[in-house]
């Protein structure tokens, strides 16, 4: 099996009295899609900053590429390899393609900016993507949402990452904007790369993802691999909730044998009762 890009064992993070991650396992490997899923509150935020430098563990070990790293900050984050998209995507509205792709890390020539450079290297990186921008010397403010989450997916790649971590990707975009954004994390993968995508949307999820990570109250709920899992099992280990009203009525529809659930089928009696 391909050694992971980025392995964790055992992670654990604290802030005063709340135990925000416990013993938390993770690994990426090459040209994977890992999806990271969880309720509000189970650790997801978490362990991306830590991935990503902005905090660090209180106990585990994290390997890049097998050799074991401490990662102290954003840019020790980057200089192992891993970029990270943040929901907020902090793009400059009034500056063009160019400029937001190289904003902090423009190519001199000089002692003065090389633009020539910047641009030839902005347009091999969107071709990089299939992207969809008429112009690179267009500004921000003048694209859509999709287009926007290119730019900064592209940002991500100038320093020629291993691992990519895209933060609720497609949050707030329309159902063209989210294909666009999905065909974009199957470019990362045919790149090679190692994609980690956070996201509360199952159907965005079980399109792109090789393998599925559920986090539950700060602790490793669940592993899938993407054919072996249903969208019921992803919320039952998402939710801790393993028998409900849905399934169980399911159940008996398809004349399955389930455990017994006196108050599961005391709710499925009353809302037939009532149908």
């Amino acid at each position: 099996m391909t050694t992971p890009v980025l392995s964790m064992r055992g992670i654990g993070k604290r802030f005063g009295a709340v135990q925000a991650l416990t013993d938390v396992d993770f690994d990426v490997r090459p040209g994977e899609v890992v999806a990271l899923v969880g309720d509000n509150g189970a650790g997801k935020s978490t362990l991306v900053k830590i991935i990503s430098g902005v905090y660090g563990s209180d106990s585990g070990t994290i390997e890049v590429e097998g050799r074991e790293v401490h990662i102290h900050g954003p840019k020790s984050a980057q200089a192992l390899g891993i970029a990270t998209v943040f929901q907020d995507l902090a793009l400059a509205d009034n500056l063009d393609v160019v400029a937001n792709l190289f904003l902090g890390q423009e190519a001199t020539a000089g002692g003065v900016l090389d633009e020539e450079t910047m641009e030839s290297r902005s347009w091999e990186l969107l071709r990089q993507l299939s992207a969809k921008i008429p112009s690179v010397r267009i500004p921000i403010a003048a694209l859509s949402g999709g287009q926007r989450q290119t730019v900064a997916i592209a940002r991500s790649l100038v320093g020629e990452p291993k691992i990519v971590m895209l933060d609720e990707p497609t949050a707030a975009l329309g159902v063209a904007q989210t294909a666009e954004v999905l065909n974009l994390i199957e470019r990362l993968r045919e790149s090679g790369l190692g994609v980690v995508v956070i996201s509360h949307n199952m159907a965005d999820v079980q399109a792109v993802a090789d393998r599925i990570y559920v986090l539950r109250l700060g602790r490793n709920a669940a592993e899938f691999h993407i054919d072996d899992v249903t969208t019921d099992q992803l919320v039952a280990a998402i939710t801790g909730a393993s028998d409900n009203v849905v399934a169980a009525r399911r159940a008996r529809a398809e004349g399955a044998d389930v455990a017994p659930n006196p108050q599961a089928d005391l709710l499925v009696e009353d809302e037939e009762g009532k149908a």
